[in-house]
């Protein structure tokens, strides 16, 4: 994976789901092929396959369970969705945390199936145990600040900087509240290896835009 990068979680916001998911991820693929930039997303089960096929920049599931192929009614299977052609997964975010036995479970069988991992942590300190379960990037995403109007670059960036310390140079993203360049250029100068974002693009009414100036902070 090449680093850094923008990684945009498309959640079940209806402007990012169904065919609106397709249309959104063409658009951070024309961002990507204009720029250069590494940017990712992270879309519904649902969406997933039709997703992976309509672009060529990286596809993630948000979230895998780690069960195999059988009786295992409801599951997202790892092996089922690297097969539909999604380069990595979600796991324990803040509004889908896993306990730490099923998060390592998790973590294993999605990297047995080829998967990429990202997996997400509320601090700085719980970045650290979650690191131990060998993800090959953590995400450090304080809940306060999802979906707020301050990025954690700026409310929180002894977080970042105590996050980078404990996990590891090359091994972090940071997320919650991110919107522009401004964030992405001060995470970055804090140790970050890349962002995770959501609303300031998904629910943005020109995400082109928006994807323009995060792209511009990675510089």
């Amino acid at each position: 994976m090449k680093l850094p990068l923008i990684l945009v979680n498309f959640k079940a916001y209806e402007q990012a789901t169904g065919e609106s998911a397709i249309a959104l991820a063409k658009i951070h693929e024309k961002v990507a092929q204009e720029t250069g930039a590494n940017i990712c997303i992270a879309v519904s089960a649902l969406d997933l396959a039709k997703v992976s096929e309509a672009v060529s920049i990286p596809v993630f599931a948000q979230h895998t369970d780690f069960v195999g192929y059988g009786g295992h009614t409801g599951h997202i299977l790892p092996d089922m969705v690297k097969e539909v052609g999604a380069y990595g997964t979600l796991l324990n975010h803040a509004e889908f945390q896993l306990e730490d036995e099923t998060l390592e479970k998790c973590i294993d069988a999605a990297k047995r199936a080829g998967l990429f991992v990202i997996a997400c942590a509320n601090d700085a300190d719980r970045s650290a145990k979650v690191a131990t379960f060998n993800p090959d990037l953590v995400a450090v995403e304080p809940p306060e600040l999802i979906g707020g109007d301050i990025s954690v670059s700026k409310a929180g960036p002894h977080i970042v900087e105590k996050a980078v310390e404990l996990v590891g140079s090359g091994k972090l993203l940071v997320g919650a509240g991110v919107k522009n360049a401004e964030d992405v250029k001060i995470a970055l100068a804090l140790g970050a290896s890349g962002v995770l974002l959501a609303s300031g693009v998904v629910k943005s009414d020109d995400p082109y835009s928006v994807l323009m100036d995060l792209v511009s902070g990675l510089n």
